[in-house]
């Protein structure tokens, strides 16, 4: 789940870089775009994954349904052309508690030294604490944050599907505890994502050689109302791949990639990655009244279009140099 936005203090340098992100600029690739099957990308696939995950409701941590959506994501991602998946395995302590916790890790094409990391999480807010009804009822977590792991897992499959591969290396990675460390998000105030730092102060495992070149996080996509506005932390950190990707998703689905940035900034799992100095950014809708985090954040507030819209989007993205 996203946490409370932060207003901005550098509105100018951000309007300047909006201008520069917006500015038209023909888009290059070593293999041509079109040649690339936007319809391998599948809206129906995806949302029947979310179905699937909302079975394990909650999917919290220290929860049963936690261990039975990491089964279930080690068992799509082995149908898939992603052949090296590990998992990072440690147990936190936060809040006063102890908690066993694992990051899922998949690569694509391992041998090519250039690699961008897709990312999203899977833990569940374990209780919906926004429902004006029953706050203490289990939240469903359709958009927020199955949403994100169907992105991911459809990605994988139509990647796997294509003849040719990207020009650079992939890295899906699943992140536990971006919910925080009691899964309550903005219920919690010490809120603090614990897998993507916990990834990030430990690089060197998994990039020994050199960083990744860029990270994407996918967060509450698919909203059957989709409003994707550019962030401000990822307009500062990544501003030529906001571009990119912003450039494909309004030739796409130019009604839900908005030229209006976000008037606030916005902290996920990609902001350890920042943090790391790593240009990251993240694709979310954060605007999910009067869903968010309660009890009717259920697949039918989902669209395959919406999900399709991001999916189709993602993949374009990632044949480019």
């Amino acid at each position: 789940m996203p946490k409370s936005p932060r207003p901005s203090k550098r509105a100018a340098a951000i309007a300047v870089l909006l201008w520069l992100v917006l500015a038209p600029v023909p888009l290059r690739a070593e293999v041509k775009l079109d040649e690339v099957k936007l319809d391998s990308w599948d809206g129906k696939r995806a949302l029947a994954i979310i179905v699937d995950l909302l079975r394990f409701t909650p999917r919290s941590m220290e929860t049963v349904g936690h261990q039975q959506t990491i089964d279930y994501i080690m068992a799509e991602l082995k149908k898939t052309r992603f052949d090296t998946i590990k998992t990072q395995r440690w147990v936190a302590r936060e809040a006063g508690r102890t908690m066993a916790m694992t990051n899922i890790i998949a690569r694509f094409n391992p041998s090519n030294p250039r690699r961008v990391i897709v990312a999203t999480h899977y833990d569940s807010i374990i209780k919906a604490y926004r429902d004006k009804k029953t706050p203490d009822a289990p939240m469903p977590g359709a958009n927020n944050s199955a949403s994100g792991v169907a992105v991911l897992l459809e990605t994988a499959r139509a990647l796997s599907e294509l003849p040719d591969a990207p020009p650079i290396g992939i890295d899906m990675i699943f992140f536990d505890g971006e919910e925080g460390p009691i899964s309550m998000g903005a219920g919690d105030p010490n809120f603090h994502p614990v897998g993507s730092p916990h990834f990030t102060d430990r690089l060197a495992e998994f990039y020994p050689d050199a960083k990744p070149e860029k990270m994407l996080d996918f967060d509450m996509v698919c909203d059957r109302d989709l409003h994707l506005k550019i962030e401000e932390s990822s307009l500062r950190s990544a501003p030529a791949e906001v571009k990119k990707f912003w450039e494909l998703g309004r030739k796409i689905a130019p009604g839900a990639f908005e030229k209006a940035p976000a008037p606030y900034a916005i902290d996920d799992d990609h902001t350890a990655f920042q943090l790391a100095g790593i240009p990251s950014f993240v694709v979310i809708d954060f605007e999910y009244e009067p869903y968010y985090n309660t009890t009717e954040d259920t697949p039918d507030k989902c669209s395959v279009q919406s999900l399709e819209a991001v999916g189709r989007t993602l993949l374009q993205y990632l044949y480019l140099p």
